[in-house]
């Protein structure tokens, strides 16, 4: 996934933060507005395959800098997946949602901004690109919120806890039949279904190449 679609989203939630000792000499309250801020969901690009790493140094940093009580949530969506290996043998596993975004519920202010762009392997904010008046250089991109339904679909399709069955195929591959009315046929692979268990192969069948779906189960890949 290259790009996730954004559109504005409703307050998710009010955060009441801490206000100054008022008993200070020189410090005035702020007033309730000033210190109501709204934290919603953003999404956040990385590098491949360091959305784990990202998460834990994101967790750590946010204490260090003092902005924990800003980013409040640091999220990974993914749902359980069984990876078929060439050998036929099944390994438990989990598949991201979306690989290489991470997903963050903060209060957007300047350092919560800072303390996440300054973190290892992070790429930057999904949001709009502020587009420079001259020049080709890229512009600034503008953190803008997950809405609140784009939110609700990520999460839902995470926690439908549907198995996702992985296998190391692709169309060009080939495999060999091992059971069921095809057994020791040879074909190339032309389709795959991970959400079925299931692909499809050319088989030479009475010296015709004859399209046949197979069950996962059935067949191992050829080197």
């Amino acid at each position: 996934m290259s790009e996730l679609e954004l559109t504005p989203q409703e307050p998710s939630e009010v955060l009441e933060l801490p206000a100054p000792n008022d008993g200070e000499e020189g410090t005035k309250a702020p007033t309730p507005a000033a210190r109501t801020t709204v934290a919603r969901w953003y999404a956040i690009q990385v590098a491949s395959s360091c959305e784990k790493k990202v998460k834990a140094t994101l967790e750590q940093r946010a204490v260090t800098l003092g902005v924990s009580n800003r980013i409040l949530e640091i999220e990974i969506p993914q749902t359980p997946a069984v990876k078929l290996k060439k050998d036929g043998s099944r390994q438990s596993t989990e598949e991201k949602v979306f690989p290489g975004y991470v997903l963050v519920r903060m209060v957007l202010d300047e350092d919560t901004m800072m303390a996440v762009r300054s973190t290892p392997n992070v790429i930057n904010f999904v949001g709009a690109e502020d587009r420079r008046a001259t020049g080709k250089a890229r512009g600034h991109i503008k953190p803008r919120p997950l809405s609140r339904q784009e939110v609700d679909r990520i999460f839902k399709r995470a926690a439908e806890k549907k198995t996702l069955v992985k296998v190391d195929l692709a169309e060009g591959d080939q495999i060999l039949v091992t059971s069921g009315p095809f057994k020791d046929f040879q074909g190339e692979v032309i389709e795959v279904s991970g959400e079925r268990s299931k692909l499809k192969a050319l088989l030479s069948i009475f010296g015709r190449e004859t399209p046949v779906e197979l069950e996962f189960s059935q067949i191992n890949k050829q080197n």
